[in-house]
């Protein structure tokens, strides 16, 4: 479900790449923490609120007709950031919110990881499968009207990268990164990863 979803942009010339931007939020300070963000709703903190700018600056290279994101407000105050600074319309939409961590939401990492080998393992965690299941399809569809910027989360951006290019293998995807995409033929391409802002 899109929120506040301005006018959509016409549809790029055919022969234009159909690339897409797919970003992660700045830092919030359970990020600092090292702690699961998940479907909590914490800001961004002044670190990340200045990664945001820094991110808005590096991709202003870029062509691109809007700014999507999750509907948290970490993806919505970078993307609205990203979108004032570029002069394109920004909103929010549903499928690219975080993974839920269920009763591990705001839990240390590492102590999730010690108790049960891995995220992915403990009870109550949204599975990565169903992650891709609402998060693929959504990128079929919004790359129709033309390029664009996804703000989103690292348990989203991770898992899909791997699945469109299973020889990736581990990524870091740092907060305010960003990875570009091209859709090619009906499917994905990966054309970089881990895209990181120049240190203030």
């Amino acid at each position: 479900m899109l929120h506040d979803d301005p006018p959509r942009p016409a549809p790029t010339h055919p022969d234009e790449p159909l690339l897409l931007v797919l970003a992660r939020h700045g830092r919030t300070a359970l990020n600092a923490e090292g702690r699961l963000r998940g479907l909590a709703n914490p800001p961004l903190d002044e670190v990340g609120a200045a990664e945001a700018e820094r991110l808005a600056a590096a991709l202003a290279g870029f062509r691109f007709g809007r700014v999507l994101s999750s509907p948290l407000d970490r993806a919505v105050s970078t993307a609205a950031i990203i979108a004032g600074a570029a002069g394109v319309p920004a909103a929010s939409d549903d499928r690219f919110n975080d993974r839920d961590y269920g009763p591990w939401t705001g839990h240390p990492k590492d102590d999730v990881v010690a108790e049960f080998g891995s995220v992915d393992d403990a009870p109550g965690v949204e599975p990565r499968e169903a992650v891709l299941a609402r998060v693929l399809p959504a990128l079929d569809d919004v790359i129709a009207d033309g390029p664009l910027v996804v703000v989103t989360h690292d348990a989203v951006i991770r898992p899909l990268l791997q699945a469109i290019d299973p020889e990736l293998g581990d990524l870091v995807v740092d907060t305010a990164s960003w990875n570009l995409l091209e859709r090619v033929d009906g499917g994905w391409v990966v054309l970089s990863t881990d895209n990181k802002p120049a240190a203030p």
